[in-house]
């Protein structure tokens, strides 16, 4: 980033495209959760909404690194066209000056992604594995191919209901990785024995899509899907079986996600087993890692992990050529 430079910058999602590296990401992130971070760092997301206008915050202050910003996304869901568009607004920490805009849209699956792959790269024995993975989306695309950077990777076995979406996500990823894959007719088939589980798809009537009767002892669980209380993903049963629970944002996960307060309401008891990623990365957990048998890494996305991928997007962008200067200026008021 050049410090004397008072405009700021966009960086649009072709341009994050084009200078995105999925280790260069993971690495990043392990360093940043590796920190202790006050609880003021990374506050709660905050949601302002009047009917089914909706505009979503979420800020963060990283203990190291240059930027520090928030990510903003809004829809107006009563419009014949609802949509939504994310931009992350990062302010360099030196002048306080704004250095930049990155359009969020696909900024939020990489870091989605890369933060699940930092957490397994810790949770997950070393060495080669065969991947289940339910859903077929943009965020099941981009998680196998973050989990392919940190583990080798003999298979990737997938389902989702659709037979033409799954082939084609086992067709992308043995074309563009190199990964035997293949498409099969139910969830139980992609997860039974499978080292490493991927849960990156809600189904539509939010009924639970991954049952500890599939999963494999030892097995290591990435769940993405249910981030808010009406949201369920994972039958309370997986819960139950996970002997480490690592969440990205461990009240939010707790306390306001589906998946969690399911298992409350059914009595299972989950607190004492459930742990920041700061603890996973610090190396904080100690024997209680080297003792779990299945675990389990939760994620609703934080603040954290937008402003530290999108710093890293930025320098690379300008490095290249690739962010676009603006034509405007901020007064700035000093403090």
């Amino acid at each position: 980033m050049n410090p004397s430079s008072t405009a700021p910058v966009f960086v649009s999602s072709e341009a994050a495209r084009a200078v995105f590296a999925w280790p260069d990401a993971i690495a990043a992130l392990q360093s940043a959760y590796a920190q202790p971070l006050p609880h003021q760092a990374t506050p709660p997301r905050s949601v302002a909404a009047v009917g089914k206008t909706w505009l979503r915050t979420l800020p963060a202050v990283p203990v190291s690194g240059r930027c520090y910003g928030a990510k903003i996304m809004g829809a107006a869901m009563d419009v014949s066209k609802p949509a939504v568009e994310y931009v992350i607004v990062l302010f360099d920490r030196h002048t306080s000056r704004i250095a930049g805009f990155v359009d969020g849209a696909l900024v939020t699956g990489f870091r989605t992604a890369a933060t699940s792959a930092a957490a397994l790269d810790r949770l997950a024995p070393a060495g080669p594995a065969r991947l289940g993975v339910l859903g077929s989306g943009l965020e099941a695309s981009m998680h196998v191919r973050a989990i392919a950077s940190v583990r080798p990777l003999t298979e990737v076995v997938v389902y989702s209901p659709t037979p033409e979406r799954r082939d084609a996500f086992a067709e992308a990823v043995t074309r563009d990785l190199g990964i035997p894959a293949r498409g099969v007719s139910s969830g139980k088939e992609a997860v039974e024995g499978a080292p490493l589980v991927l849960a990156a798809a809600r189904s539509r009537a939010e009924e639970p899509i991954l049952y500890a009767d599939w999963i494999a002892p030892g097995a290591t669980i990435v769940s993405i899907g249910s981030t808010v209380p009406s949201q369920r993903e994972i039958d309370v049963s997986v819960i139950e079986r996970s002997d480490l629970i690592v969440c990205d944002m461990l009240e939010e996960v707790l306390e306001e996600t589906g998946d969690m307060l399911a298992a409350r309401a059914a009595g299972l008891s989950f607190r004492d087993k459930s742990h920041s990623l700061v603890d996973l990365m610090s190396g904080a957990l100690g024997d209680r890692l080297a003792q779990a048998g299945t675990r389990m890494f939760k994620s609703v996305g934080g603040g954290l992990q937008d402003i530290v991928v999108a710093e890293l997007i930025l320098d690379k962008a300008l490095a290249a050529g690739l962010a676009t200067p603006l034509p405007i200026q901020f007064d700035t008021k000093y403090l």
